[in-house]
C-alpha cells in the first residue's frame, strides 16, 4: 500500500447539465470544470452518472420503438476508454493536478456500459469499472458490469472507490466496498427530476438519504455529484404536453457527507450549475469506525458473512487445445480458490 501524500484536501462534487449527446462539447466542459475546481484548490473533483454523454431519459418517457431515434446518437458519442477524448481528459487531470472521477457512458465493442473511471493527478487512469446491474429500463440500453468492478483502489488521496445511482440501494454491494476499508466514495446520479411526486423512490429526499447512509454504514467521505435537466434537454425529449410533466428541469441535488453522514456543504438550487466543495480530514474516519465498523468490530462473521466473486467475467475465454478452460461455468468454480472468491 503506497504511502498517502495527503490526509487533508479539498474535494469538489459537479451539479451541471450535460452536453447531451454531444461528446466533443461535453469533454470541453468537463475540461472547463477540471480546471475550476482545480483554480479553487481542490484535489478532487466527481461526475455525476454518466454525465458524458448524459443520461438517457428517454427510456422513461415512451416506448422502445419512439425512443429508437437517439439510439444511434447515443451510440456514436459514448466514449471509449483510450480514445483521444479519453486522453484529453487525463491530459487536463495531469495539466491541472487535480483527481478526476468521471462518470461516462463507455462503449466498447457493441455494447455500452455505465461506466466510471478513476484517474489520479498525473493523468493515469487507476481504475475504470461498469454498474454492476443496471436499473430498471436502464437494462434496454446498457450492459452489466462484474465482481471486479466493486473494488476500492490506493490513490495519494487515500482509498477511493465509486458506485452509479441505485447502487447504493444494493446491501451487499455496499457491504463489499465497505470491507475494502474505503476512504473517499463517488456516489454518482444522474438527476432527480423524473417522475416527480409520483415514484418517491426516485426522489432527490430517498437517495440523498441513500448517499448519506453510505457514508454513515462507511464510515468515509462521500461525494454525491448529480447532474440537471437542461431546457435544451427538455427540447429534445418532450414532444407532446403528456410528457412535460414526466421529465421536469433542474433535478441537481448534489451534495457530500462526511464519515458520520454530516452533510458537509450547503447544497445550491436544483436549477443552477456549479461545484460543491468541502474540505477532507482523512483522521476523522478513525472517530466514527470507534462507534461502528461493520467490517470489523461491529460485526458477526461466525453468524453472516458475504461471499464476493471479484474475478472478471468474459464471454469468451482462451485456452490452448491440450487444456480445459479453467472456469467453465458456476459449477466448476472451486470456493476455496481464493483467487476467485473474497469472504468478508
Amino acid at each position: 500500500m503506497p504511502t498517502i501524500a495527503k490526509t487533508k484536501y479539498k474535494v469538489a462534487a459537479v451539479q451541471a447539465a450535460p452536453e447531451f449527446l454531444d461528446l466533443e462539447k461535453g469533454v470541453l466542459k468537463a475540461i472547463k470544470l477540471i480546471e475550476d475546481a482545480a483554480r479553487e484548490g481542490a484535489s478532487l473533483i466527481a461526475f455525476p452518472e454518466v454525465w458524458l454523454p448524459g443520461y438517457p431519459w428517454w427510456i422513461w418517457l415512451d416506448s422502445p420503438a419512439w425512443g429508437m431515434q437517439f439510439v444511434q446518437r447515443y451510440f456514436e458519442n459514448a466514449l471509449v476508454v483510450g480514445s483521444e477524448p479519453f486522453e484529453r481528459l487525463c491530459a487536463a487531470a495531469a495539466r491541472c493536478k487535480i483527481h478526476v472521477v468521471l462518470g461516462f457512458c463507455e462503449r466498447d465493442g457493441g455494447t455500452l456500459y455505465l461506466a466510471q473511471a478513476i484517474i489520479d493527478d498525473a493523468g493515469k487512469v487507476i481504475a475504470t469499472r461498469r454498474k454492476l446491474k443496471p436499473t430498471h429500463v436502464e437494462r434496454a440500453v446498457f450492459g452489466e458490469g462484474d465482481g471486479s468492478d466493486l473494488a476500492v483502489h490506493d490513490s495519494a488521496l487515500g482509498r477511493i472507490g465509486a458506485l452509479c445511482c441505485a447502487e447504493h440501494i444494493q446491501p451487499l454491494s455496499k457491504y463489499a466496498m465497505y470491507s475494502q476499508h474505503e476512504q473517499i466514495h463517488v456516489a454518482a446520479w444522474p438527476s432527480f427530476s423524473v417522475y416527480r411526486g409520483a415514484a418517491f423512490q426516485l426522489s432527490a429526499a430517498a437517495n440523498n438519504a441513500a448517499s448519506q447512509v453510505y457514508a454513515l454504514e462507511g464510515q468515509c467521505f462521500v461525494l454525491a455529484p448529480c447532474a440537471t435537466v437542461s431546457k435544451e434537454m427538455l427540447d429534445m425529449l418532450i414532444d407532446n404536453p403528456a410528457k412535460a410533466p414526466l421529465l421536469l428541469e433542474g433535478g441537481g441535488y448534489a451534495m457530500i457527507y462526511g464519515p458520520d453522514g454530516s452533510p458537509l456543504c450547503e447544497p445550491i438550487p436544483e436549477k443552477e450549475e456549479g461545484l460543491l466543495y468541502a474540505d477532507v480530514d482523512l483522521g476523522v474516519i478513525g472517530v466514527a469506525k470507534a462507534a461502528y465498523d461493520p467490517v470489523g468490530h461491529y460485526s458477526r462473521p461466525d453468524v453472516v458473512r458475504l461471499l464476493l466473486n471479484r474475478k472478471p467475467s468474459s464471454c469468451v475465454q482462451g485456452f490452448e487445445q491440450e487444456s480445459l478452460p479453467e472456469v467453465l461455468g458456476p459449477s466448476n468454480i472451486d470456493a476455496d480458490d481464493e483467487s476467485v472468491f473474497d469472504v468478508k
